[in-house]
């Protein structure tokens, strides 16, 4: 493990399990009656054990997401990541625009959350995203790092076809 360094995942387990010992999850926009279809598997991707996620994101009935989701905590508990300068991912996909979102106890509404963007590309890319770069979506308080409970890699905002897959994600300082 590097030093200066959180993992959360680096998908060697085959069963979603992260290795904070909590479940990843899918979820879509079927949530609120949209009909985008979202699937999250682990698979091996060149040789990297990874979460994939795939699915339509699909704009009818107000709709637009697809999510793999992660608690980072047990039920009601939240995790301190002020040590830590951000979330760092190594990604690879179909060269589309995805989404981390983070959500704290601020988050009451299930469409608000802190979201940064990135572009996975055909090739595996390792990004760091600062904690800085999340901003506030349909709230105004600002990021709390020491109050989490949720990471998403989304797909969102548009019609497309997503696949994305995730060999490690973690906090980096």
């Amino acid at each position: 493990m590097q030093i200066g360094y959180m993992l959360i995942d680096d998908f060697t387990e085959t069963d979603l399990i992260s290795k904070l010992g909590t479940r990843w999850r899918a979820v879509s926009d079927q949530v609120m009656g949209g009909i985008s279809a979202v699937s999250v598997t682990r698979d091996v991707i060149d040789g990297r054990p990874s979460l994939r996620l795939t699915g339509e994101v699909r704009l009818e009935n107000e709709g637009g997401f697809i999510q793999a989701a992660l608690d980072l905590a047990s039920a009601g508990d939240k995790l301190d990541a002020s040590e830590y300068t951000g979330v760092r991912l190594s990604v690879r996909g179909s060269g589309e625009e995805y989404s981390v979102h983070l959500r704290t106890p601020d988050n009451v509404r299930p469409w608000q959350s802190y979201r940064a963007h990135f572009t996975a590309g055909a090739d595996w890319d390792t990004i760091d995203l600062a904690f800085e770069t999340f901003t506030p979506h349909r709230l105004e308080v600002p990021l709390d790092i020491t109050r989490l409970r949720r990471i998403g890699l989304v797909a969102i905002g548009r019609a497309f076809h997503a696949d994305l897959a995730v060999s490690e994600l973690g906090f980096y300082r």
